[in-house]
């Protein structure tokens, strides 16, 4: 057989193996059939990381709404005040919600602009405050925890249109929206549009699982390129708490440290829509009914890289407790034999992973394999032992390891050193996948974590689970950081877009 017509073969073989890869390391963007079609309720990312600024607290990020288009006037992107937006936090591993937050908006529309003319005006006037009248679609929203009204009528800002329109956006608007329920020590909270912090080459990626500065190795060569930012440029909407922790631990204390029992908590987010949807003769909405979860997301990449297709929207439906069912697709990942057949001149990777459950669905206890911490598995046993061992997707955070003021905990590195993008696999113990910061790179670090394992640190103390091979354990897209700089303060998210200025598809750093 001729080398074409190998490469042919191998790329029909890499085709039929990939309809369910088409989604695959695009975060929760556009991740599963159904969900695709409803963008806003449509989990995109979501981040819980020890707080730089506040260590005693916890930092929630969760986004939906994928590829929001900052020019995409006049109606922009409002929450859907149809949906119901949650983020819940497993204290005791059970894979149950301990701690549920819920958030559900209002549009408060004006039907006439200033003049009392009927309009089709987002603004008639510069936006300058929350309470602008010369915003015509501001919404509210009220927040719940466990089934229990704690907030009402909490502003979002508006969309970040242009300098006539929403001048001096941060400092106006952004900052304004940023609101505490409960006092000095209560719960911090803002929601409404922002950058979108995840970085990923979206546009290779979804070519036949192209990574640009490995394109020689392709099984369709073309030459090696920069990796391009696909969703640069473009918005999501945010909901951003921080919560004291002694609000979300078991025990109600703070952590001693990172062997405390009760130091990790398991995150994830979810959006939930009402059974009956009736459309009315006069085009408006009605919806009725139990609550349906349509849409769940804890560690990144999970629903597109694991899950078959014909199974993600049911996994999207299923609660976390009920992740055990799913263990065979964690164990035989589909990404690592695509790997192989798209990248044939690559050492193989591991397509039996028994490292994917232990830390994706149960945690690592470093101590279980030799080493000296534990990094995010939850032992609070309260008799059951099988519940200190519950499969689950949540991105589970040891808040007991404490970064330092840059974010960062380098394992054996007095002060805590500098804040790796690729987190635990570069001894970065703050990073993913304990918890996930906005600066963590978690498409490399998936691809590499399927291709060679997850890293020195975690690999010496498994032992010799893969070997350390080049250049599997250098893989990634050529998109390192987020095109937009992070904020320094609650809730860290970048200032949106701006609809009048802004650019696509930021290129990654230049080959060396």
């Amino acid at each position: 057989m001729s080398k074409r017509s190998k490469a042919v073969a191998l790329t029909g073989a890499a085709l039929l193996a990939a309809s369910s890869f088409t989604g695959v390391l695009a975060s929760s963007h556009r991740e599963a059939p159904l969900i695709s079609g409803d963008p806003g309720a449509d989990n995109t990312d979501v981040y819980a990381f020890v707080s730089p600024d506040a260590p005693n607290t916890l930092t929630i990020i969760a986004n939906w709404m994928p590829n929001e288009e900052p020019a995409g006037g006049p109606n922009f992107y409002p929450f859907d005040d149809k949906v119901r937006y949650e983020i819940h936090v497993d204290n005791n591993g059970d894979g149950a919600g301990d701690v549920n937050y819920a958030f559900r908006f209002q549009k408060h529309t004006k039907a006439t602009n200033f003049a009392g003319i009927p309009t089709f005006l987002y603004n008639d006037g510069p936006i300058t405050s929350l309470t602008d009248p010369n915003w015509l679609v501001p919404q509210t929203y009220n927040v719940y925890k466990n089934g229990e009204r704690i907030a009402s009528h909490l502003p979002t800002p508006p969309a970040n249109i242009g300098p006539r329109s929403t001048p001096n956006y941060e400092a106006n608007l952004g900052r304004a929206a940023v609101r505490t329920i409960g006092g000095s020590d209560g719960l911090k909270v803002f929601a409404g549009q922002r950058d979108d912090a995840f970085f990923v080459d979206t546009g290779s990626i979804f070519d036949l699982a192209g990574l640009r500065p490995f394109n020689p190795a392709h099984v369709i060569p073309l030459p090696a390129a920069r990796g391009v930012d696909g969703v640069g440029g473009f918005n999501t909407n945010s909901i951003a708490i921080q919560v004291p922790l002694q609000q979300l631990t078991r025990n109600h204390r703070l952590p001693s440290g990172p062997n405390d029992p009760n130091a990790v908590l398991g995150v994830w987010a979810a959006s939930s829509r009402q059974a009956n949807k009736v459309l009315n003769a006069n085009g408006s909405v009605t919806t009725s009914g139990a609550w349906r979860q349509v849409s769940r997301l804890g560690n990144p990449l999970i629903n597109e890289v694991i899950i078959p297709r014909v199974k993600k929207d049911y996994w999207n439906s299923q609660n976390p407790s009920h992740d055990e069912q799913f263990q065979w697709y964690y164990d035989k990942p589909e990404l690592a034999a695509l790997i192989n057949v798209l990248y044939p001149t690559l050492p193989d990777a591991r397509t039996d992973r028994d490292d994917l459950i232990n830390v994706l669905l149960t945690g690592l206890d470093l101590r279980d394999v030799g080493g000296p911490i534990n990094l995010n598995k939850n032992n609070n046993c309260t008799g059951d032992i099988h519940a200190c061992t519950k499969m689950a997707d949540e991105l589970r955070v040891n808040t007991g390891i404490k970064p330092n003021a840059a974010g960062a905990c380098v394992f054996g590195v007095a002060g805590g050193g500098t804040p790796s993008r690729l987190g635990v696999l570069e001894a970065d113990l703050c990073g993913f996948p304990n918890g996930r910061r906005l600066l963590d790179d978690v498409t490399d670090i998936e691809i590499r974590v399927v291709a060679d394992g997850y890293g020195p640190v975690v690999n010496s103390f498994y032992g010799a689970l893969t070997p350390n091979n080049t250049p599997n354990n250098t893989l990634g897209d050529g998109v390192n950081a987020n095109d937009r700089p992070f904020l320094t303060r609650f809730p860290y998210i970048a200032t949106p877009n701006q609809g009048y200025e802004h650019a696509h598809h930021k290129l990654g750093p230049v080959l060396s």
